[in-house]
C-alpha cells in the first residue's frame, strides 16, 4: 500500500532542496529561478523506525526492510495557476494524484534567493496556493455539474449523489473555505473521495527556516503554526539547507552534526512522523530469520486487510493472525519466549491491527 505526499509551494521556497535531501539524490534541480522543476520528481523514502532494527537484532534477521513513503516534488505554483499562469494546470493535475500535501513555506530571510512576489510572508504565500487550488476546484465542479445534468434528470442514483456532494463542496468553496471543511457522512465517503478535489487533501505546512532557527523556529514559523492550528492542520519546522547537508554525511557524522546544531533528530524523521499522523497511518511488523519488515496501514485496518498489504492471497484466504505486541516481543526476547509466556494471541477477521504489532498470518491457498 503506497502513500504519496506532494511537496508544493511557491517558486524558490526550498521545495526541491528539501526533496533532494529527503531522497538523497540530486534528481530535482535546486536552482534560484522559478520552474526549475519542470516535471514532477518522485522519490521513495525509507521510513526511519528504530523498532524495526530492534526486532531484527532480537530475531537474528538477515536483513531489514523498512516501509516507505513516496514524495512527489511538484514544481512551483504561482498566482493565476488555476487559469494556466506559470505552468498552471499541469501541476494541478499532479496534485490530484497524491494522498496529502506538504506545503513548503519560506520562513527565512536571504537577499540572494529571490521571492516570486518580492516579499517574505509565509502566511500570504500559503493563502496564494490555497486560493489557486480552491479556484481550480470551483472550475472543475462547475464543469462537472453541467456534464451530469442529463443523468440527474434521468434519476441515476450515482449522479444524484455526485451532484449533491459537488454542490456541498461548491457552497463552502464560494464561501472562501477549502472542500475539506465539508462534513461528509460515512455512506458518502467513497463517492466523496472519487471527486478528487484538490482542497480535500490534508495539508502539512513545512516551515523552511535558516540554519540558526532549525531548533526553535522563528517569528515567521510561529505565524504559520497559528494559521495551521486555526485550520485544524499541522506544521513542522525544518531547515532544508541542514537536511541537504545531512544527506551527504554518513550516519555517525550526521548524528554529530545534529548534536552540534542542537537538534534531537533529522527533519526527515519529523516530517515523516507528521505525515503519518496527518494520514492516520500505522506500522506493523513481520519478523523472522530471513528478514524483519515494516508494513504501512491506515489506523483502524482489520487483520485481513493488513494481510492484503503483503499479498492479495493473504487477505482472500485469511484464517487468523498470530499476534505479539512490540513491547512483549522486545521485553521477552523474541517470538518463542513470547509464545511460552502466553503473549502470542490468535486474532480473527474482526481484529483491528495496532501500531507496532508483530504479526504472522495463516491463510488458505
Amino acid at each position: 500500500m503506497g502513500f504519496k505526499m506532494g511537496i508544493v509551494g511557491l517558486p524558490n521556497v526550498g521545495k526541491s532542496t528539501l526533496f533532494n535531501a529527503l531522497t538523497r539524490t540530486a534528481a530535482a534541480q535546486a536552482a534560484n529561478f522559478p520552474f526549475c522543476t519542470i516535471e514532477p520528481n518522485v522519490g521513495d523514502v525509507a521510513v526511519p523506525d528504530p523498532r524495526l532494527d530492534k526486532l531484527a537484532t532480537i530475531a537474528g534477521s538477515n536483513q531489514t526492510i523498512p516501509t516507505r513513503m513516496t514524495f512527489v516534488d511538484i514544481a512551483g505554483l504561482v498566482k493565476g495557476a488555476s487559469k494556466g499562469e506559470g505552468l498552471g494546470n499541469q501541476f494541478l493535475a499532479n496534485i490530484r494524484e497524491v494522498d496529502a500535501i506538504a506545503h513548503v513555506v519560506r520562513c527565512f530571510e536571504d537577499d540572494d534567493v529571490t521571492h516570486v512576489e518580492n516579499r517574505i510572508d509565509p502566511v500570504a504565500d500559503a493563502e496564494t496556493i490555497e486560493t489557486e487550488l480552491m479556484l481550480a476546484d470551483i472550475e472543475s465542479i462547475e464543469k462537472r455539474l453541467v456534464n451530469i445534468t442529463r443523468k440527474v434528470r434521468g434519476g441515476d442514483k450515482e449522479a444524484v449523489q455526485q451532484e449533491r456532494l459537488l454542490r456541498a463542496a461548491l457552497a463552502v468553496l464560494e464561501d472562501g473555505k477549502p472542500a475539506r471543511t465539508v462534513q461528509v457522512d460515512d455512506e458518502d465517503r467513497r463517492a466523496w473521495k472519487m471527486l478528487q478535489l484538490l482542497t480535500t487533501k490534508p495539508v502539512l505546512y513545512v516551515c523552511n527556516v535558516g540554519e540558526s532557527d532549525a531548533a526553535e523556529g522563528n517569528a515567521l514559523s510561529a505565524k504559520v503554526g497559528e494559521m495551521a492550528a486555526a485550520e485544524g492542520n499541522s506544521h513542522v519546522v525544518i531547515s532544508a539547507q541542514i537536511e541537504e547537508e545531512i544527506s551527504q554525511l554518513d550516519a555517525e557524522e550526521a548524528e554529530m552534526f545534529l548534536t552540534e546544531m542542537g537538534l534531537d533528530e533529522a527533519g526527515l524523521s519529523r516530517l515523516i512522523k507528521a505525515g503519518y499522523e496527518l494520514l492516520h497511518l500505522e506500522t506493523y511488523f513481520t519478523v523472522g530469520p530471513k528478514e524483519a519488515r515494516a508494513w504501512t496501514i491506515r489506523a483502524g485496518t482489520t487483520a485481513p486487510k493488513a494481510a492484503g498489504v503483503i499479498h492479495g492471497d493473504f487477505e482472500r484466504g485469511f484464517i487468523r493472525a498470530e499476534t505479539i505486541s512490540y513491547d512483549d516481543f522486545v521485553t521477552l526476547g523474541g517470538e518463542q519466549a513470547a509464545k511460552e509466556a502466553g503473549k502470542m494471541r490468535a486474532e480473527g477477521k474482526a481484529y483491528i491491527v495496532k501500531d507496532g504489532d508483530v504479526l504472522h498470518f495463516l491463510f488458505n491457498t
